[in-house]
């Protein structure tokens, strides 16, 4: 059972736009994410980088937490100075949702794209999680 497959991460998201090209620029322009004919590539060495944490969230259908009812996946960007970044996305006008809510695990606050989409910024406290049981350990 040594060599049985598994899961060892995500390997990617994927979501259906109305004009993905327009999408593609702003993500590239206003996030200030790298784009690819294919959206954005993510790259980091695992081996080298901190630790960090990904969850894959289940919700209730019902749930309302990622805006509208039509939506049934939202993306949540790990974000380095959340306070700056915001400043960043309201020089493009980007529609800032809520307030930031802070958690012992980071700090939170929701944006909308250009079609709608609510999306999830995340200001992570990782350390907390190293506290935690039932994470997979891809080390």
């Amino acid at each position: 059972m040594e060599n049985e497959g598994k899961i060892i991460g995500l390997g990617g998201i994927f979501l259906k736009f109305k004009d993905p090209k327009k999408m593609n620029e702003w993500y590239r322009e206003v996030l200030g994410l790298e784009s690819n004919d294919y959206g954005v590539l993510f790259a980091y060495n695992a081996l080298v980088a901190q630790r960090a944490f990904l969850q894959l969230g289940t919700f209730d259908l019902e749930s309302s937490y990622f805006g509208e009812q039509k939506q049934l996946a939202m993306l949540n960007f790990r974000v380095q100075n959340l306070d700056d970044f915001l400043l960043r996305l309201k020089s493009y006008n980007v529609q800032v949702l809520d307030e930031v809510e802070s958690y012992e695990y980071g700090r939170f606050v929701h944006i909308s794209d250009p079609e709608g989409n609510r999306i999830e910024l995340w200001e992570p406290v990782d350390q907390i999680f190293e506290k935690t049981e039932g994470f997979m350990d891809m080390y």
